[in-house]
Formats: structure tokens, sequence, C-alpha cells
């Protein structure tokens, strides 16, 4: 495994637990550009997972809780008269830092939505008419709770689509719930905050992810993903199969992957591993397959099966 990576990743470990395989592929996703859509139940740590990451890069972290009532200038910023200097001013809003955790996003009406997506995708946003590019890196993880949706907004799907990822973070096993617990109470005595001698500042963050880019993808693998996708599409018991830009973002991620792994090429098993975040958010089960008992989840399992390997 790559020297940096790995001393981040034990540095992430020391403060979050039992979520190994999540906290890789949400550096992954920081690494390739993208960002993370994130599902589970209140109390398990997200908002922790999301502000360490944003510590051990030495990136700025900003949270904004997404509420029926919130508006898009909420999230950009707006512009201000100064009646004692006679011009507007130009107030930026939480959406001008590194890492960005857009909490229960499906608490918010559909605009407010589309403000937060078209600075994902634009990575600027328009204040008075004056265009402002955002910080670099611009990183979003959006969470959702699964178990409540009386009063929500739920994503369209053209929407979950610009998520490069979509992880589910399920409870932790016993001994990470009890070193929670311990570190919690560690906590009330003493500060365990990441230093700047921990963890990394930008400019380091930035030659990392230009040495991603550098990790080769060949011409097999290419063939793979994109079978992969393609066969989502032909599967009967999908009624919307993934779209090319899921085989970008398979593409990406893998690369993320395998540089994380110490590697600078793709294998098959790095898109393996990323191929179930990188689809579950972009197909749609076909009418009738939850009923019995199926899901998107089980449907990638499947296509992957179905799909021969290159060697």
């Amino acid at each position: 495994m790559n020297q940096s990576i790995s001393d981040l990743l034990k540095i992430y470990e020391k403060q979050i637990f039992g979520q190994t395989t999540n906290l890789k592929l949400l550096l992954a996703a920081l690494l390739s550009g993208g960002h993370v859509l994130l599902e589970g139940v209140p109390g398990i740590g997200k908002t922790r997972m999301v502000r360490t990451l944003a510590e051990i890069i030495g990136g700025a972290f900003q949270r904004i809780q997404f509420t029926p009532d919130l508006l898009p200038s909420d999230i950009t910023g707006s512009a201000i008269f100064n009646m004692k200097e006679g011009r507007f001013e130009t107030l930026k809003g939480p959406v001008f830092t590194n890492i960005l955790l857009a909490d229960e996003i499906n608490r918010t009406p559909p605009k407010t939505q589309a403000a937060l997506l078209e600075a994902m995708e634009e990575k600027q946003v328009t204040i008075h008419g004056e265009t402002y590019p955002l910080p670099d890196p611009f990183f979003v993880v959006a969470t959702q709770n699964p178990v409540e949706f009386e009063g929500t907004y739920p994503l369209p799907e053209a929407q979950q689509d610009r998520f490069l990822f979509k992880l589910i973070i399920d409870y932790p096993d016993l001994e990470a719930e009890k070193d929670v617990i311990r570190n919690a109470l560690a906590r009330t005595v003493v500060s365990e905050e990441i230093g700047p001698e921990e963890g990394m500042d930008l400019a380091r963050f930035h030659e990392l992810r230009s040495r991603v880019q550098q990790v080769k993808v060949d011409d097999t693998i290419i063939d793979y993903i994109t079978s992969l996708v393609r066969r989502t599409r032909e599967s009967d018991f999908v009624r919307l199969g993934a779209s090319p830009r899921a085989g970008i973002a398979i593409a990406e991620s893998g690369k993320a992957w395998a540089f994380i792994h110490g590697r600078d090429f793709v294998t098959p098993d790095d898109v393996k591993e990323v191929v179930r975040p990188a689809l579950r958010h972009r197909i749609i089960p076909g009418p009738g397959v939850e009923l019995e008992g199926g899901s998107s989840e089980q449907i990638i399992q499947e296509v992957v099966a179905s799909v021969p390997v290159p060697r």
C-alpha cells in the first residue's frame, strides 16, 4: 500500500472504528474528484467520518443541516446592499469549503437540492451575476436516513447519478462498538483532534491526486467495465440500467482504489471492489423485484458473476 495513504488510513482508523472498507472508498472518491451519497441510520458516526477526513488532509470542513425551509442562497451565498458604502457586497455561503457535509439532503425541496448539485457539477457558483470558483478540492458527502421518509424529497435518479458512490454505513460489529464507547469516554478527558503533524496539507494531497491520474487502465479493463455497465441495461430484472457516466465512475474510482493499494495499474479485482458503490444508486430494479425479496445489490452481484473476468 502507498506509504502516505497507509499512514492516513491508520490515523483515520484510530478515529473511526469498524468501517475500514467505507473509509477507503471515501478516500478513493475524494482522490477521484467525485462525490458521495452516504446512507445510514442516525448515531453511527457519519458526521465524524467526514469531518475526520477533512482533518487528515488539512482541508476546510463545513456542515449544512438540510431542512424544508433551506434556501439555495443559504448554501451558495447572497449579495447584500451596503448602505454605508453604497454598493453590493457578496457573502459567500458554506459551499465555499473543501469538504462539505450535506446532512439529510432529502429533507430539502428540489430547488435547494439542485443548487448544491449544480455546484458539484460545475465546481463554481453564481451570486448576483458574478461567478466564483469553488476551492480545490471540493468534495460533497450527502447523507440520507434510510428509515424516515415522511416529509422528505427523494433525489431523482438523474441527480443521484451525479454522485460517484453510494455508501451504506451499517452498525459496527461488537468489538468495534466497544471501541467507539471507549473512545468517546476518553475524549471527555483528553482531546483527540488530529494535529497538522499527524495528517497532511492540501499541497501534499494535490500531489497524491495527480499521481492517481497516472494509474494505467488497460483496454481489457475498459472492455470489462463497459461489459458490466451494459449488462445492467440488458437484465430482465432492471427497469433502468446504468448510464455511460457509471462506466467513467468505475474507471476513475478503480484508479484511486489501485493507488490506495500501492499499484500503478487497475486490475479486475479493483473494478469488483468499486462496482457496487458505483452502481447501487444508478440502477432501478424492475417491477416485482423488491416484492420478491430482490434488490439492486443482488442484481449487481448477478451482473458481476455473469461477465467473464479478463485474464
